[in-house]
Order: structure tokens, then sequence, then C-alpha cells
């Protein structure tokens, strides 16, 4: 995985983390689950470039 891939689902993790929580002070059920589709999808990025780095 390069350095800019892992900064950018990095920073989409943190993102939803944010939006999760704001929407949970907020008691935003919209945001709240935005926050955790962007989370779920950093990690499945994440896990891609995983499986694309052990077969380098």
């Amino acid at each position: 995985m390069g350095l800019d891939d892992k900064i950018k689902n990095a920073a989409e993790d943190l993102g939803g983390k944010v939006k999760e929580g704001v929407g949970k002070l907020t008691h935003n059920e919209r945001l709240e689950a935005e926050g955790e589709a962007e989370q779920a999808k950093a990690h499945v990025k994440k896990a891609g470039e995983d499986v694309k780095d052990a077969f380098k």
C-alpha cells in the first residue's frame, strides 16, 4: 500500500469517526450512520490494499 493510500484511508476513517461521534452527540441517526459507513468503507479499502501488499 502506498503512503498516499494509507493517508487517505486513515483520513476517511477519522472523518467517519468524527461524523459518527457528532451524530451520537446530536442524536442525528443519519449522520451517525454516514460516519459508520465511511469507517467501513475505509476498512474495506485497507483490507484490499493489505491483500495486494501480501502478493508483492
